[in-house]
C-alpha cells in the first residue's frame, strides 16, 4: 500500500531515541533497510555528528546508497542553553549540511527527504529564540528544495506538537503540560510513533504529488490557538 520496494535504504539522524527510533522501528516494518545516527551509541546504527562535516561525509560512504532521508537530529528547546547562532547552526545548520552530503551522493529517482521542524517557531511562539528560529528555518528550508530538487527528489516537513518522548519526561505532568493536554482536541500527548507515520507517509510513493509541505503532527493543538 505504501508502494516502498522492499531493502531500499532509508538514513535516519538521531534515531537512537524518541521520534526517530520510532520512525527507525516502523521503516524497519516496512521493509526498508534502516541506517540511524545519532550522538548516542544505538544498536546498529553509527554514533555520527551531523555537525561534523567530516563524520557526515564519512556516514554515507559507509551507508551505501541512500534513498530516503530523515533529518531529525538536534538539541532541544529545554536542553542547555544556547547563543543564538549556535542554535541556528545545530538545528537548521546541521539539516542543510547533512542533505547536501546526501545529494552529492546522487540519490536516486524516486528519492525524498523529510525534515522535523516543530509547530514552534512555525505555528506558534516559544521561549527559546535560538529554537524558533532554527525550526522555522528547517521549514524555509524544505520549501527552497521543494522548488529546486524536484522531481528528481521530493522535500517535506513534519511539524510535532507536544509528543511525549524522553526528552520529554515529566512534562505531562507539569502544570503546563497538564494545560496543554486538556486544550488540544485529542486529549492527549503525541506519541513517536504518531510522527513516525506522518515521517513514512511523506517519504513513500503513496505520496508522490506531496512535495514541499509543512505537516503539522499536534493533534490540532495549533487550531485552538
Amino acid at each position: 500500500m505504501n508502494g516502498f520496494t522492499e531493502g531500499e535504504t532509508i538514513l535516519v539522524t538521531g534515531g537512537a531515541s524518541g521520534i526517530g527510533a520510532a520512525t527507525a522501528a516502523l521503516a524497519a516494518r516496512l521493509g526498508l533497510r534502516v541506517v540511524v545516527w545519532d550522538l548516542a551509541p544505538v544498536a546498529g546504527g553509527s554514533v555520527v555528528d551531523v555537525r561534523d562535516p567530516a563524520a557526515v561525509t564519512a556516514g554515507f560512504a559507509a551507508a551505501g546508497p541512500v534513498r530516503y532521508l530523515v533529518n531529525n537530529a538536534g538539541p532541544a528547546s529545554g536542553g542547555p542553553a544556547l547563543a543564538f547562532t549556535d542554535g541556528l547552526a545545530a538545528t537548521a545548520g546541521s539539516v542543510e549540511a547533512v542533505t547536501s552530503a546526501w545529494l552529492a551522493t546522487g540519490p536516486p529517482d524516486g528519492a525524498a527527504v523529510v525534515n522535523v521542524a516543530s509547530v514552534a517557531g512555525n505555528l506558534v511562539g516559544t521561549d527559546s529564540a535560538w529554537y524558533s528560529a532554527g525550526k522555522a528555518a528547517i521549514a524555509g528550508y524544505t520549501r527552497h528544495l521543494a522548488t529546486r530538487i524536484a522531481p528528481r527528489v521530493r522535500a517535506n516537513a513534519v511539524a510535532p506538537g507536544f509528543i511525549d518522548t524522553p526528552r520529554m519526561a515529566g512534562f505531562a505532568d507539569t502544570p503546563l503540560g497538564r494545560a496543554l493536554v486538556e486544550r488540544n482536541p485529542m486529549r492527549r500527548a503525541g506519541r513517536p510513533e504518531d510522527v513516525a507515520a506522518a515521517v513514512l507517509f511523506l517519504l513513500s510513493p503513496a505520496a508522490a504529488y506531496v512535495n514541499g509541505v509543512l505537516l503539522p503532527v499536534d493533534g490540532g493543538w495549533v487550531v485552538t490557538q
